[in-house]
């Protein structure tokens, strides 16, 4: 097997040598195909001298020393070490620091869990033993802050790691061709990125214990910045599932269509509220039906009779009355309106070019069925959140969400309300729906907590706290349906 040991050096010049002395001699005696690249970053002192040295000093390993023109950090010597494997062809990577703060001596451990299948990344962890770490003269204030930075870590991203802050790590190559670490910060917390990207691929992550080494090495971290960044990228993360923020390094996997979206009948939202408001045995069409977990509800539970229509036909719908793949932005729903008691359109208008148009259209097609009512819903672009990220000039399309990229028109409470009452419909009724916590936060406690807080501050200011807004409307008589009931009464 082919394996990279990747040595980032900056300012190293009195530490390099020892840490190559210190690789286990099995490494030197392995049969496998083993290579050594020193990357040194710009280094002020003679480190760059210091690793051709050594490149010609020690003939039992390959090694090759890069050399960076400008400075171009931690994450930045990883980037290029990472892709170097890449191009090689190597099987596996081992991150070191020219600095010797991680035990070279344990670089087989870092290895066989990678080569035994048993995880396609592992980390060194200095706190599966949390007190060893203070043996091996942590100060304090790391150790704290160490243990408060991955606690909070933990609680968003579910990856449950003893820490996330050690930069001893080995990967799978394979691994790491399926993660964008290109688009990582140049900085420390890459560190905790390429942790949360790999997490996002489904890949295994594997904790082994290391000793814990503070020397005489010169460290460039400030530990303040590092944990501002690390709490912001992490966060980020985190508030990315509910579709507020968004960044393409977390945004990377290419599967995305209807069957991605998550049942959301068992809590406060568009589809529990939707699912309360229609009645036993009904007649409904619901436009742009998804996967249609709502839909299932209705028809076991209350056996309705329910189509769908939608641009494209899932795999899971098989169980619906009628489907009808239709484009609502070039084609009529080719279906008779009369029969229906109740038309669905949760979360569509907003993806529509022409919502007037439609829904104009749509309003013709009910106005002669004065019992029939339209359930329609779409987010508050005005919600807390938007309002946050616009005072920091902030204001990025994703792939879910308030924001999501395939929307085409964006709605506040007060526009969402003329665009309906402009093409002829009458508001019966409105609820203000807040963010589904439940489908991102699997402490079920926590998740109901949130919901309850902000169905309280929707009372208090709806506008401000709403994240999606659901009516209940009808359509108005039209002129022709006046005209036609007057002419009967003149009889």
């Amino acid at each position: 097997m082919k394996t990279l040991i990747l040595i980032t050096a900056f300012n190293v010049e009195k530490f390099i040598e020892e840490v190559i002395l210190r690789l286990p001699k099995e490494l030197r005696e392995s049969r496998s195909d083993i290579e050594i690249l020193i990357i040194d970053d710009a280094s002020n002192d003679k480190t760059l001298e210091k690793i051709i040295s050594i490149r010609d000093k020690y003939k039992d390993y390959k090694i090759t020393c890069l050399s960076n023109k400008v400075n171009l950090g931690y994450g930045g010597n990883q980037k290029i070490g990472y892709h170097y494997a890449i191009k090689g062809n190597f099987d596996y990577v081992v991150l070191l620091h020219g600095d010797g703060q991680y035990a070279p001596e344990k670089i087989l451990d870092m290895l066989n869990p990678l080569i035994n299948n048993k995880a396609d990344a592992v980390q060194g962890s200095r706190m599966i033993k949390k007190f060893d770490a203070l043996k091996g003269k942590m100060p304090v204030y790391k150790f704290i802050g160490n243990i408060a930075l991955t606690t909070i870590q933990n609680f968003l991203t579910k990856l449950n790691l003893t820490e996330y802050h050690s930069g001893y790590r080995s990967y799978k190559v394979a691994a790491l061709k399926e993660i964008p670490f290109h688009l990582n910060s140049n900085q420390f917390h890459f560190d905790t990125q390429i942790l949360i990207q790999l997490a996002i691929a489904k890949k295994k992550i594997y904790e082994i214990p290391i000793p814990t080494f503070y020397g005489k090495e010169i460290s460039s971290l400030n530990s303040i910045q590092y944990g501002f960044a690390i709490l912001n990228t992490t966060i980020i993360y985190f508030m990315q599932k509910f579709g507020i923020f968004y960044d393409q390094k977390y945004n990377f996997l290419k599967k995305e269509n209807a069957d991605n979206y998550e049942s959301k009948v068992d809590f406060l939202s568009t589809h529990s509220v939707t699912y309360d408001i229609i009645e036993k045995n009904s007649k409904v069409l619901s436009i742009g039906c998804g996967n249609a977990h709502l839909e299932k509800k209705l028809i076991e539970d209350k056996k309705c009779v329910i189509d769908g229509v939608d641009f494209a036909k899932t795999t899971k719908v098989g169980f619906l009355n009628k489907f009808v793949e239709v484009d609502l932005d070039k084609e009529t729903i080719p279906l008779n309106f009369d029969e229906y008691d109740y038309i669905l359109l949760l979360d569509v208008i907003e993806h529509i070019k022409n919502p007037e148009k439609f829904l104009s259209s749509l309003g013709e097609k009910m106005s002669n069925i004065p019992k029939q009512k339209l359930i329609i819903s779409t987010p508050n672009v005005a919600n807390i959140f938007i309002r946050i990220m616009l005072i920091f000039g902030n204001f990025n399309y994703g792939r879910r969400g308030i924001l999501d990229k395939t929307h085409t028109r964006l709605f506040t409470l007060s526009s969402f309300k003329k665009l309906i009452i402009d093409q002829n419909f009458e508001i019966k009724k409105i609820f203000s729906i807040p963010p589904p916590f439940p489908l991102v936060i699997r402490n079920k406690f926590f998740g109901s907590f949130l919901l309850n807080v902000f169905k309280f501050f929707n009372k208090i200011k709806r506008r401000l706290f709403a994240f999606q807004f659901l009516m209940i409307i009808k359509s108005k008589p039209n002129l022709e349906y006046l005209l036609k009931k007057s002419s009967l009464q003149s009889k």
